[in-house]
């Protein structure tokens, strides 16, 4: 349906609003970010009217990236913990997967690392877990490797990109660049052949790239830099100097940086120091228009070493063992970064099998619903008011369920209570809870307010009544409802629920009472 001229607008699996968070993302992408928040305010009004919350979700989340772009890191992280709330409450685990690492991103930009380490090992977590979305695992991974960029966990990032290279080669350039600051960084700590294993591998993606696209000017200035680092001057310089003039002409100050680092080492080998060293000035000014974390040191590092050959004095020796000693410091912190992170995952998975267990427990083994011990949790909590108003409780009761095993056998009785389960959890949201109370007699727990439980009572009733749960015979149900009010303790909830249920029986079954 693709292109079907009849249709008055695109066909997306979100709907048509979803093209105007698209638009607001790609003005971010782009630099444009005023323009991207003045459309995301103007497009939000439009989305909230029409009921279109999936793509307000969205178009917050590109105010967020917007913020992220032009540093404004505490407003950022204020849209992701909205939008964190808002997956936690809709039961979207690749959303809270995704909104965690954006956040974690957000938090070691504000040297926040221990919060950093913990959101990025829950959304480890969370990701470990299966998922239908390809796409939407995508996205959450492409964010957790991002934050784990900004962090300098190199280690983390490249297996990240590695394992989203099995999906897709859209990364591949990036995992590249990851690569690359990598095998810089272990240079200047000494660990030399490490380093040229991780530019070698550097190479073997971008010089195909460079190869298919001679035009490609970033993934040139990539290439020289690696080939420079490992001493493969004559090609290096040749895509650095065709690359650097184009970069700054374009505004792209991280690939130029590239570029003029490159440069500045083509130019020490071949002993042209001051020019080398004008080089690594030019990538360092350009650092003002924002730089990575790891940049600024591997420019003062080089510039720092080529000072050293040009005036191999005490006070240049000094300069360059201070600068190399902090280059090791920074090395040092970043391992600690790593360990925090395992730490972080952990606890996590540790708290992850402990909830697995305790839901186990709460769990009836044959619908898969909360059981009875679940049932009374629930009602304990409304005796020490953790669950709050407005709340209805349904009691859902199987017409003459002995009937139907003395008739069809147990075996069936089991399928079709399966069966009314189903349905119960298919008319249920993220925050209701559906329990299986005993025998034939089930409860939902239904955030909202009467007339709320009234439809969803209908539709369970009606659901039921329609399906073919058992051949040649129709299966019905009766529900009672009560509504939780101000110092109604949870026994006095389930014996109005009870009552109603009653009368709804009496009434003559199939029926719902309130």
């Amino acid at each position: 349906m693709d292109g079907d001229s009849r249709l008055p607008v695109p066909v997306t699996a979100f709907g048509p609003l979803h093209l105007l968070a698209i638009l607001v993302h790609r003005l971010a992408n782009t630099g444009r970010c005023r323009d991207a928040l003045e459309a995301a305010d103007a497009y939000l009004e439009i989305a909230r009217r029409c009921g279109d919350h999936r793509t307000e979700h969205f178009l917050l989340q590109g105010k967020m990236y917007a913020n992220l772009y032009m540093g404004r890191f505490g407003e950022g992280a204020e849209f992701a913990d909205h939008l964190l709330r808002a997956h936690r409450a809709a039961g979207s685990a690749l959303g809270e997967a995704k909104t965690l690492c954006d956040l974690a991103h957000f938090d070691v930009l504000r040297s926040r690392y221990v919060d950093a380490m913990r959101n990025l090992a829950r959304a480890a977590v969370l990701l470990d877990l299966p998922h239908p979305g390809r796409d939407r695992r995508i996205s959450a991974l492409c964010s957790f490797a991002e934050a784990a960029t900004a962090a300098e966990m190199y280690e983390v990032a490249s297996g990240t990109y590695e394992h989203l290279s099995e999906a897709t080669s859209a990364f591949d350039l990036v995992h590249a660049t990851t690569l690359l600051y990598w095998g810089l960084r272990l240079g200047h700590i000494g660990r030399h052949d490490e380093g040229a294993t991780r530019l070698r591998r550097s190479i073997a993606i971008t010089h195909p790239h460079v190869d298919e696209r001679p035009d490609d000017v970033v993934a040139a200035a990539m290439l020289a830099l690696a080939l420079a680092k490992l001493g493969d001057l004559i090609p290096a310089e040749k895509l650095a100097r065709e690359a650097i003039m184009p970069l700054r002409a374009a505004e792209n100050y991280q690939s130029a940086r590239m570029a003029h680092l490159a440069l500045g080492l083509v130019l020490r080998g071949q002993g042209a120091l001051a020019e080398a060293r004008r080089e690594f000035v030019a990538a360092r000014e350009l650092c003002a228009f924002g730089d990575r974390p790891d940049e600024k040191p591997i420019i003062r590092y080089e510039l720092a070493l080529t000072a050293l050959e040009i005036d191999d004095s005490q006070s240049a020796r000094d300069m360059f063992d201070a600068v190399e000693g902090q280059t090791r410091e920074l090395w040092r912190v970043r391992l600690q970064r790593l360990a925090m992170l395992r730490q972080a995952r952990q606890q996590e998975e540790a708290e992850a099998a402990r909830a697995r267990a305790e839901r186990e427990v709460l769990r009836d083994p044959l619908t898969g619903l909360g059981n009875r011990r679940r049932f009374d949790l629930l009602l304990n909590r409304i005796d020490t008011g953790r669950l709050a108003t407005p709340l209805v409780l349904l009691l859902v009761d199987v017409d003459h369920f002995k009937a139907v095993n003395d008739a069809y056998s147990h075996s069936v009785g089991d399928r079709a209570l399966r069966e009314v389960a189903h349905i119960l959890r298919a008319h249920c949201r993220a925050e209701d809870i559906p329990v299986r109370y005993a025998g034939d007699e089930f409860t939902v727990f239904l955030r909202g307010d009467l007339p709320i439980g009234r439809e969803v009572a209908e539709r369970i009733r009606t659901a039921v009544a329609r399906s073919a749960i058992i051949p040649d015979a129709q299966l019905t149900v009766s529900v009672g409802l009560a509504t939780l009010t101000e110092g109604m303790s949870g026994d006095a909830l389930f014996r109005l629920a009870d009552e109603r249920l009653y009368a709804a029986k009496f009434s003559g079954r199939n029926t719902i009472a309130s």
